[in-house]
């Protein structure tokens, strides 16, 4: 096929099924065809880029010249930014045709894809549920067939909830692998910040595309190491899967497991098993899974609301004052870390220090941890405008709505890599992910083992009801 003929395609698709679904908030189809005409041009003199001619898209919050960036952010309806991410720059260079940018939550600050401006993302599997957040449109566009790859970003398990909730496949880069220059809240200027906890990179709908991706990403920005700088990232511990050292978990000590998500989990160990590779299910190494969420939550909420402040300063003071000193649930968690003053933050980062040691550790006895992204398949809607009322119900058991980051942040808060799989699917007949947590730096060894997994745990499947992916 001609890059035409798949842009085209795609267009069809998305403007026969994206009514319902949402997933494209800004679509850019005069621009795309353009693209993959120059594309096939280029292929016919001889060209050989690694994207070149294959329709993909791209997260709203990464900017691209000529497109709105709004973050869904209705005083920034109107923001257009001069000039492309570096990312969306790596892509274009790859020789991608971008065919538009896809939806995210308020703020990029939920695990669910809805705003004022662009409305409500649904998933392909039922549209009574969330696609997920923050890449919930990019999710649900591979899903629903919206080009073959996308790019978003992750802080809160934004790049992988959503795999896990549409049944597509993403990766969380090590921490400072991907530049992200250009993926910026709308009118702050583009610069090349180290940001912590939060990554871009790739989602697809196969292990081997997310690695074909990922090396289009990777690399620091030229900006601070020099153009001629390249990162080389080592290989894949292993190629067969029998020589692979996986520590399995399904259980949290501060929230329950689903039985849907045990049960995807159980399909990955059973397939490990069957492959030959090593299987335990537990380990003096592993890091204190209460203390990870906890320092989790609070460099989670002190850096968001670092970002976006609050002007309710008064009431939180009055509010933490009110806390028993020893009240450590996570909503007393995040009630405090509202208010972390710069001590406690390096107070927090430094005991960060400590576990990512522990995780050091632990990978040389272990190659990859596989464990939930979430505790449930993808919930439905739930717009309740203050997010720390809502709640989640996990085998009809309530608890509340932040609660469920804590699997996300286990790789997050040391920066470690984390690839989200297809698991089968929960008995409703959704999608459930699982994710391979591997050492940091060591981002070949997760996807390396996610694209072995493939075959025996069914991978990328179209979604049976909403959009007739292919």
């Amino acid at each position: 096929m001609t890059s035409v003929e798949l842009t085209d395609e795609a267009i069809a698709r998305i403007e026969r099924d994206d009514k319902v679904i949402n997933a494209i908030c800004v679509p850019d189809f005069d621009r795309a065809r353009a693209a993959a005409l120059r594309a096939d041009q280029a292929r016919s003199s001889g060209e050989n880029r690694p994207l070149l001619g294959i329709p993909v898209t791209v997260k709203e919050c990464y900017d691209v010249a000529g497109l709105p960036t709004t973050w869904g952010l209705p005083p920034h309806r109107d923001y257009l930014p001069a000039e492309d991410a570096v990312q969306v720059a790596r892509l274009k260079a790859a020789g991608a045709v971008i065919l538009g940018k896809t939806n995210v939550p308020l703020g990029l600050q939920d695990i669910q894809s809805f705003n004022e401006i662009y409305g409500t993302t649904t998933n392909p599997w039922d549209p009574d549920r969330t696609a997920g957040g923050s890449s919930g449109g990019s999710a649900a566009a591979l899903a629903a067939g919206f080009g073959a790859l996308s790019i978003g970003s992750d802080l809160a398990g934004s790049l992988r909830t959503p795999a896990h909730f549409c049944g597509v496949h993403a990766h969380k880069p090590t921490l400072g692998l991907t530049a992200n220059r250009g993926m910026v809240a709308p009118t702050e200027p583009a610069l090349p910040v180290d940001l912590d906890l939060a990554v871009v990179g790739p989602m697809a709908r196969s292990a081997r595309d997310l690695t074909l991706l990922l090396d289009v990403m990777a690399g620091p920005d030229p900006l601070t190491r020099g153009v001629a700088y390249e990162l080389a990232l080592p290989p894949a511990r292993h190629e067969r899967l029998g020589d692979f050292r996986v520590l399995v978990l399904d259980e949290h000590p501060l929230i329950a497991t689903g039985a849907a998500v045990r049960a995807g989990v159980r399909r990955v160990a059973d397939a490990l098993v069957d492959g030959g590779a090593r299987v335990e299910r537990h380990s003096p190494l592993l890091p204190d899974l209460t203390e990870a969420a906890t320092l989790y939550m609070q460099l989670l909420i002190s850096g968001s609301v670092a970002r976006f402040p609050l002007d309710t300063d008064e009431q939180l003071r009055t509010r933490v004052a009110g806390l028993s000193a020893d009240d450590e649930n996570l909503d007393a968690v995040r009630l405090r870390a509202l208010l972390f003053s710069h001590r406690d933050w390096l107070a927090a980062n430094h005991r960060r220090e400590v576990h990512r040691h522990g995780w050091r550790r632990l990978f040389t006895e272990f190659d990859a941890v596989v464990c939930p992204i979430t505790p449930t398949p993808a919930f439905p809607h739930d717009h309740h405008p203050n997010p720390m009322e809502r709640r989640i119900a996990i085998d009809g058991v309530e608890y509340p709505y932040f609660d469920q980051f804590v699997w996300a942040g286990l790789a997050t808060m040391p920066g470690l890599p984390a690839t989200a799989i297809p698991a089968g699917r929960s008995p409703e007949g959704l999608p459930v992910g699982v994710q391979l947590i591997g050492p940091m730096f060591e981002d070949r060894t997760p996807l390396r083992l996610a694209e072995l997994l493939e075959p025996a745990t069914g991978g990328f499947r179209a979604p049976q009801q909403g959009a007739e992916a292919g």
